[in-house]
């Protein structure tokens, strides 16, 4: 679920789901200040863990467990740092979740991970807020970070940022943007047009279309006309393998936007389903990806410890612990606090390095792919850390 609050944390725009990723949100606004608890580095550190278990959501159940799995699996690797973990199902509702995430801290809890959804992530940093409690959110919309609120999923900034230095370097400079006339594709066109402006792209034209096959089809002339007339070397797109995608690569070559002249660059994962790869339209194409490395073995590890693979979300606990891990491993009180958190070598997790910011963002080191033959090539590996990113 994607989500987009206003400042005063009370309307949601809209919704749509989007492709495996779980698009989440939570809002604390206000910038991150280096408050948070104190803790006693020599006993086990209460950590609460709030998921969505109880939800009347299909595969909600499902991820909670995965959520669980995965936090339980980090504090078995941590080697000296005891975890006191804590579960609270929120049922994926605000109500629920504010009183939980109240419940934990009055039960000692000195850091949230969780929750999923928009608005139990917002209700949740709220009801912490009051009690100095930072919030870990299984989010990755910028747009409600801040505060005490820490958003550990990877943005669309983050991965267009992270597109944009990486076709600069090969010596593109120009680019259509096509983007979903929906909240997640709004936010993917805004991420990718600040990645230009940091980057020093040109934006050349931007074409957005309704989410629906007449809607792409109408789309195609617009989007062929403007890559044509501004002589784009790029076209970057914002559709999902869930949606549009896979009719946008089919229509936009027959069109004549060959993949072979313009480089086709893509704000989502186009790996997943792996049935995408077979897809004619996307060969060649540019998409960002977690370290394959580190994902694989994490998958591979979970999958031997509990039998099954884990949610597309589910290393984000992981990663959350992992973090919790690193810092209190150095022996200080203020291990949780804002300034902790926030410390610029960041640490390492499921899919390779992150760091979080003060503005309650995060930073991911991610890798690039092309397809090629139907199989994903790395054709930029993801750096191994941010001048030197904790473990």
């Amino acid at each position: 679920m994607f989500a987009v609050f206003n400042r005063a944390r009370k309307i949601v725009l809209t919704a749509t789901a989007v492709a495996a990723t779980a698009l989440t949100a939570a809002c604390v606004p206000g910038p991150t200040t280096n408050s948070g608890p104190t803790i006693n580095t020599n006993k086990p550190v209460p950590v609460a863990l709030l998921v969505p278990r109880g939800s009347a959501q299909r595969g909600d159940d499902v991820l909670a467990q995965s959520l669980e799995n995965a936090a339980r699996l980090a504090i078995a690797d941590l080697n000296g740092v005891q975890v006191d973990l804590r579960v609270y199902d929120t049922a994926g509702n605000a109500a629920t979740a504010a009183a939980v995430a109240t419940q934990a801290v009055n039960e000692g809890a000195r850091i949230i991970l969780g929750p999923v959804y928009a608005e139990a992530a917002n209700a949740a940093g709220i009801a912490a807020a009051k009690r100095n409690v930072n919030v870990l959110a299984f989010s990755n919309n910028t747009s409600i970070a801040g505060g005490n609120v820490f958003v550990l999923g990877s943005t669309f900034e983050n991965t267009a940022d992270r597109l944009a230095q990486y076709a600069v370097r090969q010596g593109k400079r120009n680019m259509v943007v096509v983007s979903d006339n929906n909240a997640a594709g709004m936010a993917g066109r805004d991420a990718i047009n600040q990645a230009a402006v940091r980057t020093g792209m040109n934006v050349s034209g931007s074409v957005s279309f309704d989410l629906s096959q007449q809607g792409v089809i109408n789309a195609i002339p617009t989007i062929t006309s403007r890559v044509r007339q501004t002589g784009a070397d790029v076209m970057f797109m914002t559709a999902t393998t869930a949606g549009a995608l896979p009719l946008l690569t089919q229509l936009l070559p027959e069109a004549g936007i060959r993949t072979t002249e313009v480089q086709y660059v893509g704000l989502t994962r186009w790996d997943i389903p792996v049935q995408t790869l077979a897809l004619p339209g996307v060969q060649n194409g540019w998409f960002a990806l977690p370290d394959p490395v580190k994902d694989e073995a994490f998958r591979a590890r979970y999958q031997s410890t509990y039998g099954a693979a884990p949610h597309p979300i589910g290393g984000l606990a992981y990663d959350g612990i992992a973090a919790i891990g690193a810092l209190v491993r150095a022996g200080q009180s203020d291990a949780l606090t804002g300034a902790a958190l926030t410390q610029p070598a960041g640490f390492q997790g499921t899919g390779g390095i992150f760091r979080l910011r003060p503005d309650g963002t995060n930073e991911r080191g991610l890798a690039v792919a092309t397809i090629k033959d139907q199989k994903v090539v790395i054709i930029d590996p993801a750096p191994y850390s941010f001048a030197g990113a904790g473990s």
